[in-house]
C-alpha cells in the first residue's frame, strides 16, 4: 500500500524531482565536497588526501575539545524525537545515547562541528508524532519525512531551527492548524502536501521569501481564495496547491512570480478566465488547473510560453475555439481539455507537434476532421478523443511511433474503413472505436493485440468474421462487437482469452455453433450472443464458467435441451435463452440460483415450470413453449396463459382412494371452518381499527408492479402491529405472510416525507436488476398513503446479526458468512458505480441497509435517497447519510460521488472486522470507528486488538487482508480511495477459501 501511495505521490505535481533536490541539499549540508580534477588519478590522489586530513583534523579537535553539552542535547533531541515514533521496520535501531548521532540512520551532520545538520527519512512507515524536542537541533537545514505515517501536529518549536531550508512532510497524516512558520526565513523548500491539515490557509507563506518549492495542496484547509502576499516569492519554481480548497479568482499577483516552472491549482473552485497575463511566466513547462470553475477562451497568449510541457485545463466549463496558435508550443509532452465545451475543429499545426505523449479532449462538442497528421511524427502514448463529433476518415499515423498504448475514440461520427495500419499497433491496451459509423473488415492483424485489455468495435457497421489471430490477444478483458453485421462462425481461439470478462457480441449475423472452448474463459462474467444466427446445441461446458453472472442466448436458432450445468452457475443473476429452438424439460436445479431475471420464451420447451421458477419470471418469460404446463392453482393464481399439467392416474387400490379422499375431505373442512372464524375475526379487528380511525377502506388502488406475483391490495395494507420488523427515516417495515403462500416485507412511507423516497425507490428499484440487492415487487398508493412490497429477508439486517450470538456465546456470524455477505454488498455496489448506465449513487450505505437472506445472501437496501449520477450531477440540494457512514468530504462539501459510497462501505468492512458499531463510548468524545482503528496501527501486536474476539483466531490473516481493504476505502481523500470495482478485486483476493489470496493494491489508472 504504502508503495502505490509513493507512486500516487510522485505522480501529483512532479514531488519526484523535489525529493531528488532535497537529498542532493542533505547531501551538500553534511559538506561531503566534490573537486574536479584534471584527471582520474589525480581526482582519486587528492580525494584521498582529503579524506585523510579531513579524518585526522575530526580526531584532533575530539581530542582537544571533547563533546560539548551541545552535542549532548542533540543527542538527546534525537532520542525523544525517536521516541515519539513508531519505527516497525527497526530503521531507527542504532540511534543509541552511546553513539554519535552522525552514525544515527538517516542522520547527517557538519563534519567539523558534528552538529546535527539534516534528518532524511524516506518511506519506512514510521508513525507516532514529530516531538517539540526537534527544536534542540540548532543546526538542523533539512527535515525530510516524506510518505510515511506520521500524524499529530507540526510544533511551533520547530521554528527554533532557524537555519532550516528544508521541510518535507509530504504523504503523512499530520492534522490540525499549522503554526505560523514566518521566522524561518531560510526556508527554501516547504512541502507539506498530502496531509490533513486544517483551519485557514497560512497567509504567511508569504513571507518566506527564499522558497524555492511550496507544496500544501491536498489538505483540508477551510474554504479560501488565494493569498495575494504568494506574489512576493519571486524565487518560487515549484507552486503546489491542488486540492487545497481554494476559491475565487487567481491573483494578478501570481503572474509576477517569473521564476515559477510548475503552477498547479487543480482540484478546487477557482472561478473566472485564464487571465492572459499568465504568459508572463516565461520558464513555465507544467500547468495544471484542472477540476475547477473556470469559463470563457483558451487565450491565444498561452502561445508564448515556449518552455511549456505540459497543459491540462480539463473538467472545467471553457468554451470556445483551440486558438491556432497553440499548434506553436513545439515542446507539449501532455495537452488535455476532456470535460469542457470547446467547439470547433482542431487547429491543423497540433498535428504537428513532435513530443506530444498524451492527449484528451473527450466529451467536448470539437466538430471537422481530426487533423491528417497527428500522432505522425511524434511518440503519442495515449490518446482519448470520444464523445465529440469529428467526421471524415479516421486517423491512421496515431500509432506511427509504434508506441500506442490508449485509443479512444468512441461515440463520434468517423466513417469508411478502418486503417490496416493499426493491426501494427502490438503496444495497444485499451483500443476502443465503438458508436462511430466505421465499416468495413478489419484486418486479420487488428484483432491480434497482445497488450491489449479492451477491444471495442461496437455499434458501427463493420463486416467480415472475428479473425482467428483474436487467439493472439491473450490480455482481454472485454471483447464488445455488439450492434454491427460481423458474419462467419466464431473461432475457437476465443478459448485462449484466459483473462476474458465480457463478450458482447450481440446484433450480428454470427452463424454456426457455440464453440465449446468458451467453456475455458474462467474468468468470464457476461457473455452476450443474442441476436445473431447461431445454431446447434448450447454446450454445457457453459456450465464450468463459475463467474458467469449475466447469460444471454436469445433470438438465435439453437436447438437441444437446456445444460443441465447451468444449476452449477452460483453468480448468475440473468439468464435469456428466449427466441431459440429449445426442447425437453426444463432443468429442475435452476431454482437453486435465485435469478433475478429469467427469459425462456419462445421455445419448444415441455414438461412443468418448476415453481420458483416461475415466481422469478412470472407468465411472460416461459409463454410459446406450447408443451410446457404449470399447476391449476399457479395458472389461476397468476392468471396465466400456460397450459395446467395433466394429473396422473392413480395406481392405488380403490379402498385406499376413498380412504385417501375421506382424509382430505375432512382435512379440507376443519380448514375451512378455521380460516372462516379466522377471517371473519380480522375482517372484525380491521373493521373497529378503521371505525376508530375515521376511515373507511376505498378500493380504488393503484397499483404498479415491478416482477410478477399475485397481490391483493386491501391485504398488502391491512399491517399489524405485531408484525413491526422495524421503522427508519421514511418509514416502517412490517412482515406480511399472505393467505396464498409467500412471505414479504411491505414499507409504510410517512406521510409528508413519502414523495421523495417513493420517487427514487420507483426509479432505481423498479429498473436495477442484481442478485444482491433488494428486489421491489411493488408499490401501492391511495390518497397520502404509500406502500412498498420487498422480498422477505428471513436474517434480518448485518447490524442485528453482527451482534447476534447463538448457543455457547458464538457470534452467529463467523469469518466465512462475514466475508461472504462483505463480498456480496460489495459486488452490489459495484454494479450501482460501473454497470448501470448512468451510475447510480446510493448515498446511504450502512449495515442496517444490508439485509440478509435465509443463506446470509446480502441485499442492499433502501434507495430512498439514492442519486443517479446523470439526472443529479455531483452536486447534492441537501446533506444526506447515517452519522458513522458520512464519508469527511461532505462536511465541507455538497459534491456528491461514488467515492462517498466506497467511504462508507469502508466502514462496514470495519464493523465486520470488528464486531464493534460506528460509534462506542470507548473511542472517545465525537469519535468514530475509522479513528479508533487507526490509533491501533502503530504495530502489529496492537493491530490485533481490533479484531473481534469472538471470531476465530485461524480467521486473522484473511481478516488482515480485508482491515487493510476497509482502511484503504476510508482514506480522508476520496482521489486515494480505489473504487467499487477495485474492492471487489482486493476482496476476491482475500478469499479465505482461496490457495494463495494474497494482497493486491488497486490499480492506479
Amino acid at each position: 500500500m504504502e508503495q502505490s501511495r509513493s507512486k500516487i505521490l510522485r505522480q501529483n505535481g512532479g514531488r519526484e524531482s523535489v525529493g531528488n533536490f532535497i537529498k542532493k541539499e542533505s547531501k551538500y549540508s553534511s559538506c561531503e565536497m566534490t573537486i574536479m580534477p584534471f584527471s582520474s588519478f589525480g581526482m582519486n590522489r587528492y580525494r584521498l588526501s582529503l579524506h585523510f586530513l579531513t579524518a585526522l583534523l575530526l580526531l584532533l579537535i575530539f581530542l582537544l575539545f571533547p563533546p560539548s553539552n551541545a552535542l549532548t542535547v542533540e543527542i538527546q533531541s534525537l532520542l525523544q524525537f525517536k521516541n515519539q515514533l513508531k519505527d516497525p521496520s527497526n530503521s531507527l535501531a542504532n540511534w543509541k545515547e552511546s553513539d554519535s548521532p552522525c552514525n544515527f540512520t538517516g542522520v547527517y551532520c557538519d563534519p567539523l562541528s558534528g552538529r546535527v545538520t539534516g534528518i532524511s527519512l524516506e518511506n519506512i512507515s514510521l508513525s507516532g508524532e514529530i516531538s517539540p524536542a526537534i527544536s534542540g537541533l540548532q543546526s538542523l537545514n533539512s527535515l525530510f519525512l516524506p510518505s510515511n505515517s506520521i500524524s499529530g501536529e507540526l510544533p511551533f518549536q520547530l521554528i527554533n531551527c532557524s537555519s532550516l531550508r528544508v521541510l518535507n512532510l509530504t504523504g503523512n497524516d499530520m492534522n490540525g492548524t499549522l503554526p505560523d512558520l514566518s521566522p524561518l526565513r531560510s526556508l527554501e523548500i516547504l512541502d507539506l502536501s498530502f496531509n490533513y491539515f486544517s483551519g485557514r490557509f497560512p497567509n504567511w507563506v508569504g513571507k518566506l521569501t527564499n522558497l524555492d518549492s511550496l507544496g500544501l495542496g491536498q489538505n483540508g484547509f477551510d474554504e479560501g481564495e488565494i493569498p495575494e502576499s504568494l506574489g512576493n516569492l519571486k524565487n518560487l519554481t515549484w507552486l503546489y496547491l491542488a486540492g487545497a480548497n481554494l476559491r475565487g479568482q487567481i491573483p494578478q499577483s501570481i503572474f509576477r512570480l517569473k521564476a515559477l516552472e510548475t503552477l498547479d491549482f487543480s482540484s478546487n473552485s477557482i472561478s473566472g478566465e485564464i487571465p492572459k497575463a499568465i504568459s508572463n511566466l516565461q520558464l513555465l513547462n507544467k500547468i495544471e488547473l484542472f477540476s475547477n470553475n473556470f469559463t470563457g477562451d483558451i487565450p491565444p497568449e498561452l502561445s508564448k510560453l515556449t518552455l511549456l510541457r505540459e497543459f491540462d485545463i480539463s473538467k472545467n466549463q471553457m468554451s470556445g475555439e483551440v486558438p491556432a496558435e497553440i499548434g506553436n508550443l513545439k515542446n507539449l509532452v501532455v495537452f488535455q481539455l476532456y470535460e469542457n465545451y470547446f467547439t470547433g475543429e482542431l487547429p491543423a499545426g497540433i498535428g504537428d507537434l513532435q513530443h506530444l505523449e498524451s492527449f484528451s479532449i473527450y466529451r467536448n462538442n470539437f466538430s471537422g476532421v481530426f487533423p491528417v497528421n497527428f500522432g505522425r511524427f511524434s511518440p503519442l502514448k495515449s490518446i482519448d478523443i470520444s464523445e465529440n463529433k469529428f467526421s471524415g476518415q479516421f486517423p491512421r499515423f496515431l500509432c506511427e511511433s509504434k508506441m500506442l498504448q490508449f485509443l479512444l475514440a468512441l461515440d463520434n461520427n468517423f466513417s469508411g474503413d478502418f486503417p490496416e495500419s493499426y493491426a501494427e499497433c502490438k503496444t495497444l491496451e485499451r483500443f476502443r472505436v465503438s458508436k462511430n459509423r466505421l465499416s468495413g473488415m478489419i484486418a486479420n492483424g487488428i484483432w491480434g493485440l497482445p497488450s491489449a485489455k479492451i477491444i471495442d468495435f461496437g455499434d458501427n457497421n463493420f463486416t467480415g468474421g472475428l479473425s482467428l489471430d483474436i487467439g493472439i490477444s491473450a490480455s482481454l478483458n472485454q471483447l464488445l462487437l455488439q450492434n454491427n453485421n460481423f458474419s462467419g462462425e466464431l473461432p475457437l481461439q476465443l478459448g485462449n482469452l484466459s483473462q476474458l470478462e465480457k463478450l458482447s457480441a450481440s446484433y450480428n449475423s454470427f452463424s454456426g455453433e457455440i464453440p465449446s472452448q468458451i467453456g475455458d474463459l474462467k474468468q468470464l462474467s457476461s457473455l452476450h450472443l443474442e441476436e445473431n444466427s447461431l445454431s446447434g446445441p448450447i454446450p454445457s461446458e457453459l456450465g464450468q464458467c463459475a463467474g458467469l453472472v449475466d447469460l444471454n442466448l436469445a433470438g438465435n436458432t439453437l436447438s437441444g435441451n437446456i445444460p443441465e450445468t447451468f444449476a452449477t452457475l452460483n453468480s448468475l443473476n440473468s439468464l435469456n435463452l428466449s427466441q431459440n429452438k429449445l426442447s425437453g424439460l426444463i432443468p429442475h436445479d435452476l431454482e437453486k440460483l435465485k435469478l433475478s431475471s429469467i427469459d425462456f420464451s419462445k421455445n419448444q420447451l415441455s414438461g412443468r415450470v418448476p415453481f420458483d421458477l416461475f415466481v422469478m419470471g412470472g407468465d411472460q418469460s416461459f409463454l410459446e413453449n406450447y408443451n410446457l404446463c404449470i399447476d391449476q392453482k399457479l395458472r389461476d393464481e397468476a392468471r396465466s396463459l400456460i397450459s395446467v399439467c395433466s394429473v396422473k392416474k392413480s395406481t392405488n387400490k380403490i379402498t385406499e382412494k376413498k380412504l385417501a379422499l375421506f382424509c382430505i375431505i375432512v382435512s379440507a373442512l376443519v380448514v375451512i371452518f378455521a380460516g372462516v372464524l379466522f377471517v371473519s375475526h380480522r375482517k372484525h379487528e380491521s373493521y373497529l381499527k378503521n371505525l376508530e380511525k375515521g376511515q373507511e377502506k376505498d378500493p380504488n388502488w393503484k397499483l404498479e408492479s415491478f416482477h410478477p406475483t399475485q397481490l391483493n391490495a386491501d391485504e398488502i395494507c391491512s399491517l399489524e402491529e405485531e408484525n413491526l420488523i422495524g421503522s427508519g427515516s421514511t418509514g416502517r417495515v412490517y412482515r406480511l405472510d399472505l393467505k396464498n403462500g409467500g412471505t414479504f416485507a411491505v414499507k409504510q412511507l410517512w406521510k409528508g416525507k413519502h414523495v421523495k423516497a417513493l420517487k427514487a425507490e420507483m426509479e432505481i428499484l423498479g429498473k436495477i436488476r442484481h442478485k444482491n440487492i433488494l428486489k421491489l415487487y411493488a408499490c401501492l398508493m391511495r390518497g397520502g398513503s404509500s406502500f412498498l412490497v420487498y422480498e422477505y429477508m428471513e436474517n434480518g439486517n448485518l447490524f442485528q446479526a453482527l451482534h447476534r450470538q447463538i448457543k455457547g456465546g458464538k457470534p452467529e456470524l463467523n469469518w466465512d458468512r462475514r466475508y461472504k455477505i462483505a463480498l456480496g454488498a460489495a459486488k452490489a455496489i459495484a454494479y450501482l458505480h460501473h454497470d448501470c448506465a448512468p451510475p447510480i449513487i446510493h448515498r446511504d450505505i450502512k449495515s442496517t441497509n444490508i439485509l440478509l437472506a435465509e443463506d446470509y445472501e446480502p441485499k442492499i437496501a433502501d434507495f430512498g435517497i439514492a442519486k443517479v449520477v446523470e439526472e443529479s450531477g455531483i452536486d447534492s440540494s441537501c446533506f444526506a447519510g447515517t452519522h458513522g457512514y458520512i464519508a469527511p468530504e461532505l462536511a465541507y462539501s455538497l459534491k456528491v460521488t461514488e467515492k462517498s459510497d466506497v467511504y462508507s462501505f469502508g466502514v462496514v468492512l470495519l464493523e465486520l472486522v470488528t464486531g464493534r458499531s460506528p460509534f462506542e463510548a470507548e473511542y472517545g468524545e465525537w469519535k468514530d470507528i475509522v479513528y479508533w482503528v487507526s490509533c491501533h496501527l502503530n504495530d502489529r501486536e496492537d493491530i490485533h486488538e481490533v479484531f473481534d474476539r469472538r471470531v476465530s483466531d485461524s480467521a486473522k490473516a484473511e481478516m488482515i487482508k480485508v482491515l487493510r481493504i476497509a482502511i484503504l476505502c476510508t482514506t480522508k481523500l476520496p482521489s486515494l480511495r480505489p473504487t467499487m470495482r477495485d474492492v471487489v478485486k482486493m476482496l476476491i483476493d482475500a478469499d479465505p477459501c482461496s490457495i494463495s489470496p494474497g494482497y493486491k493494491a488497486p490499480e492506479q489508472y
